[in-house]
């Protein structure tokens, strides 16, 4: 029997990452969506005639009984409000990033979900980036050697404001790229090489009438000493590698961004032939000055997030993210804030502080 699934919010991330992704999930059933806007409404019943239209999130937690996974794809600032009620009713919550605006607010979440005995799965889909799978690969085979510098961009050339909340300046939006790119760019870093010691950033806000963080650049140590250098922006009118790894052997460079988000929002869906595929000439490079190779690109798979949800749902499986994760990479973007207001090398805050 598939899992009944209620989705809160229908704009960009319920409407082009989550919706689809769920639906094309064996195990799972768009049971629901959460909008209050008519032309979503509208929208969700042309797409997905079989699901639920409800107004307001009480209609969730009014039918007990009705669902069995709730997903979050809110304002942050609703994240943690919506996740503890959630939890409360005694259902499990996919809660998108950030999952908080604050790693404290994100620890008494998680204190409240061991309290529950229910999980709260951070929506980490960029793991599941082709790019960012083929970097996994080749450091887990060691086609690179020891890992010396990890160089990861998100960058973007938009220099108009677009007004939102994603722009404000109000902590408890939890706007700006540090919080939008970065955490992307963070949560890859600490699954690669786990929590960092240290943290050094610059943090800078460009465009005219920004009230937020635009451009950004993180520097963090791991333990054993592998450096990640993260760079997040809205201004660069040209864009660097998506990935440069150098390691004592080899490295490798890929340029350009995987090719799902694009996808997602032509309307295409995980069941398509192809899905993920990366074509040839973006392939990135691997090798060394004297002696370099094309190394394909592994298939991108966002629909495996909700695979693993659906496996943990279920008991045969731990959740595809962690939530001592999520929070992990909130101690990062705080330590982050600190460091760039002081201009010094900072310690992000040690686990269960």
């Amino acid at each position: 029997m598939s899992l009944r699934v209620a989705l809160i919010g229908y704009g960009t991330g319920g409407g082009v990452f989550h919706a689809p992704l769920i639906s094309s999930v064996p195990g799972l059933e768009l049971s629901a969506v959460v909008t209050g806007n008519p032309e979503r409404q509208a929208a969700v019943r042309a797409r997905y005639p079989g699901t639920r239209v409800l107004d307001h999130t009480d209609r969730v937690w009014e039918t007990n009984g009705s669902f069995d996974l709730v997903v979050v794809t809110a304002p942050n600032r609703q994240h943690v409000p919506l996740a503890r009620t959630a939890l409360t009713t005694g259902l499990p919550v996919v809660l998108d990033k950030p999952v908080a605006a604050s790693a404290a607010d994100a620890r008494s979440l998680a204190a409240l979900a061991a309290v529950r005995g229910l999980p709260v799965i951070p929506f980490h889909n960029r793991r599941w980036d082709g790019d960012f799978r083929t970097v996994r690969r080749l450091v887990v085979a060691g086609a690179l050697g020891d890992v010396q510098r990890f160089e990861s961009r998100f960058e973007r050339w938009r220099p108009q404001v677009k007004p939102g909340w994603k722009e404000s300046s109000d902590p408890r939006d939890a706007g700006g790229i540090l919080y939008d790119l970065g955490s992307h760019l963070i949560d890859q870093a600490i699954a690669l090489f786990g929590r960092p010691e240290k943290v050094y950033a610059e943090l800078d806000t460009r465009r005219p009438g920004a009230e937020s963080v635009d451009d950004a650049f993180v520097a963090l140590t791991h333990p054993g000493g592998v450096r990640s250098h993260l760079w997040m922006s809205a201004t660069a009118a040209q864009l660097g590698p998506r990935f440069r790894v150098l390691g004592d052997r080899a490295a490798y460079t890929v340029h350009g961004m995987d090719g799902q988000e694009d996808a997602l929002r032509e309307g295409r869906t995980p069941k398509d032939a192809g899905w993920g595929e990366a074509p040839p000439e973006t392939y990135g490079l691997l090798g060394t000055p004297d002696k370099t190779v094309r190394e394909p690109t592994d298939p991108g798979a966002y629909q495996d997030f909700y695979v693993g949800v659906e496996r943990a749902l279920r008991g045969q499986a731990p959740p595809p993210v962690a939530l001592r994760d999520a929070i992990a990479g909130l101690d990062v973007i705080e330590a982050a804030l600190r460091s760039a207001a002081e201009g010094e090398i900072v310690e992000p805050h040690a686990p269960g502080r």
